[in-house]
């Protein structure tokens, strides 16, 4: 009421120091609008009054902070302390309230912070346009506006904030911050040293004072800082004290980081010396603004070596993210992803890293273990093998670039292994499937030598010599292979044509007939085993293949045989179905499972009673057989399944009229004379 009365006196005199009285009068009760209007006239005032002005700015000041804008806070108050600073401590200390005045302090020096690491509108439009809508006839601070965003401004925000609360240590730091950033380095250390007499374990004020010395060539005082910040364990408050260093002294900070992180490694193996070289490469990560490509792998490494794996894969991520074709960062992940047994992304990876430079990558793996070697070449073959299996396969060789990615795969792998045959055969099949025959057949001479004694090369041989129409040298090397392993030669017959497999197929059931007549049964079976391949399962090279399993007492795969054949009847005649579910019944017997045999046998005399009759004369014989319908009779028969023994008896007494089935025919129509048998 008082500055309302004299206010409204005809005599303006002290006029703006009223105005910024009632205004903070106004802010005390909480009518901040009306607050506000009178701090906004003492500063858009013609003639400002100095004094006047400061407790304006102090006043707008705390309105701003209860609506949100800090910045604009820390603004006005720069501006009031590049006034008068000593006005505007008394201001505070004369007008804040205390329960006001612990916010400010802590807003202040958040804002002051933001400031110097440049966080807060970097070009100044946006301050500018803030602070214009609010002060349109701002014109004695316009200058002291601009001159408040530098570090001189801070210096002296944190000059009031310090004298405000000498004991506080955020304020010391912020001031020693704006100091460095004026070029004060002397005056900067001091007062870091101060505030460290009072807290010797502050890294905060650690590492900035390390950075001083290093800035000034005290390399070993400012390595011994660094060592006791990395001893203390607290390195969260690096990265904002980053913002602050300048471009050249963090330059500084990773080169001295990074070296002596090397320094570590190539002297010490301990995990402590590991740990304490990446405190030093994540000092130097961090000093780099976050991305540091030699100082991320090397950490990586160090990660993968302590049995961080995962920690290891993320700094190898964040190299990939940057450069994703980075070589080391690829084989390195790959390495790690071995060890966590992720196959297929470790896989991907080295294939990856191979593409790119292959000359870095095999060095990297020929440094592994041996364990380690064997491993990966075993995943890059099986890798390699199941790729060529399905190009081949579909007989699709017109994508060029898998083709060149297996040729790549393959080269690795032999200058990996040099004396793994398995490689080298390997290598053979991308240049057959390249359509590289010469150089295929020149790789398999100089690899395993012009009389090829594995029996896996000579099978690659035998394709090419398929190329040049040497059909019985070819049947013969693959006959050789179709005994060893079936799903070997069923990958390279992929790479013949089909009518060269027709071809091949005649050949090699014309030897195996031959050699069946020799009684050679385990040579035959290799060429009726190529026949079968070849032909996609004929039944007529099933059937013989079933003979020679048969000889040779295979009875399990024989049958094998005779169920496919039986699954593909269809326009046989009926001398051969009947044959062949004798031959089937015949091969049940030999595995002892009767029960199946004698449905095969009912089957065939179902078909044909005559032929079925002198199939079974040829073998096994009709004493033996009704001996063994007599059998299975006689089990339905005690399980009362009596329609299922009479069947079985009749079919039994068309073979051979035995006395045991027909005494066991009349007990069944004595026991089940009450059931309808027919």
């Amino acid at each position: 009421d008082i500055c309302d009365h004299l206010l409204a006196a005809e005599q303006k005199t002290y006029y703006n120091t009223l105005l910024a009285l009632r205004g903070f009068c106004s802010l005390h009760v909480h009518d901040h609008q009306q607050a506000l209007q009178d701090f906004q006239k003492v500063i858009e005032h013609d003639s400002p009054h100095p004094n006047s002005c400061i407790k304006a700015l102090c006043g707008r000041g705390l309105i701003r902070i209860s609506g949100g804008s800090h910045y604009l806070t820390a603004l006005d108050y720069i501006t009031a302390c590049q006034l008068k600073l000593e006005e505007t401590i008394f201001t505070i200390k004369s007008y804040v309230p205390w329960n006001q005045r612990g916010l400010l302090l802590k807003v202040l020096q958040e804002e002051g912070q933001k400031m110097l690491q440049k966080k807060r509108y970097p070009g100044g439009s946006s301050a500018c346009g803030q602070k214009k809508k609010e002060s349109c006839g701002l014109s004695l601070f316009l200058l002291l506006f601009f001159f408040s965003r530098d570090a001189p401004g801070v210096y002296q925000l944190a000059s009031l904030l310090v004298e405000l609360d000498t004991s506080d240590e955020a304020s010391r730091i912020l001031c020693a911050d704006a100091l460095y950033q004026m070029g004060r380095v002397e005056e900067a250390h001091r007062l870091l040293l101060l505030a460290l007499s009072r807290n010797p374990q502050r890294s905060p004020i650690l590492v900035r004072l390390a950075l001083l010395q290093l800035k000034k060539g005290f390399m070993y005082d400012g390595n011994q800082l660094l060592k006791k910040v990395i001893r203390i364990g607290d390195t969260s408050c690096l990265l904002p004290i980053m913002d602050i260093f300048k471009d050249e002294d963090r330059k500084l900070m990773q080169t001295h980081c990074h070296f002596r992180a090397l320094t570590i490694l190539k002297s010490k193996q301990e995990d402590a010396d590991i740990k304490e070289a990446i405190a030093y490469l994540s000092f130097a990560i961090i000093a780099s603004g976050g991305y540091a490509e030699d100082c991320l792998l090397i950490r990586a490494r160090c990660y993968g070596r302590l049995g961080q794996k995962k920690t290891a894969i993320f700094d190898f991520n964040a190299i990939l993210k940057e450069d994703p074709r980075n070589v080391q960062a690829l084989s390195g992940r790959g390495f790690i992803y071995l060890a966590l047994k992720q196959h297929k992304e470790a896989v991907q990876d080295l294939i990856s890293a191979l593409k790119v430079e292959a000359g870095v990558v095999i060095p990297a793996i020929l440094s592994l273990k041996l364990e380690a070697q064997e491993l990966i070449t075993q995943l890059l073959l099986q890798h390699g093998r199941t790729m060529l299996t399905e190009l081949v396969g579909t007989k699709d060789l017109s994508k060029e670039e898998a083709l060149r990615d297996l040729l790549m795969i393959a080269k690795a792998l032999i200058k990996i292994c040099k004396d793994a045959p398995q490689y080298h055969i390997f290598y053979t099949d991308v240049l057959i499937a390249n359509g590289k025959y010469e150089e295929a057949l020149a790789h398999l001479q100089e690899a395993f030598g012009h009389c090829l004694a594995d029996d896996f090369a000579s099978a690659r041989l035998a394709v090419l010599q398929l190329k040049r129409r040497n059909m019985a040298v070819a049947a013969r090397s693959f006959s050789i292979l179709a005994k060893r392993d079936e799903r070997e030669l069923a990958f390279l017959l992929n790479f013949i044509d089909a009518k060269q497999q027709q071809h091949l197929s005649q050949v090699a059931a014309q030897e195996g007939n031959v050699l069946i007549k020799e009684y050679s049964y385990e040579k035959a079976l290799g060429y009726y085993t190529l026949a079968v391949l070849t032909s996609k399962d004929n039944p007529r090279y099933l059937r013989q293949r079933a003979a020679c399993l048969m000889h040779l007492e295979k009875y399990d795969k024989a049958l094998k045989d005779m169920e496919k054949v039986i699954q593909k009847h269809g326009r046989n005649s009926l001398k051969t179905r009947v044959e062949d579910h004798c031959s089937k019944g015949y091969l049940l017997l030999s595995v002892a499972e009767e029960e199946a045999a004698v449905k095969q046998y009912i089957e065939a005399l179902q078909l044909d009673e005559s032929m079925a009759l002198c199939s079974i004369m040829n073998g096994p014989g009709s004493e033996i057989l009704t001996k063994t319908f007599h059998k299975i009779a006689q089990y339905n028969f005690e399980m009362q399944h009596y329609e299922e023994a009479w069947k079985i008896t009749d079919y039994g007494l068309k073979i051979d009229k035995n006395t045991e089935l027909k005494k066991l025919k009349t007990r069944l129509k004595r026991e089940a004379s009450s059931c309808s048998i027919h």
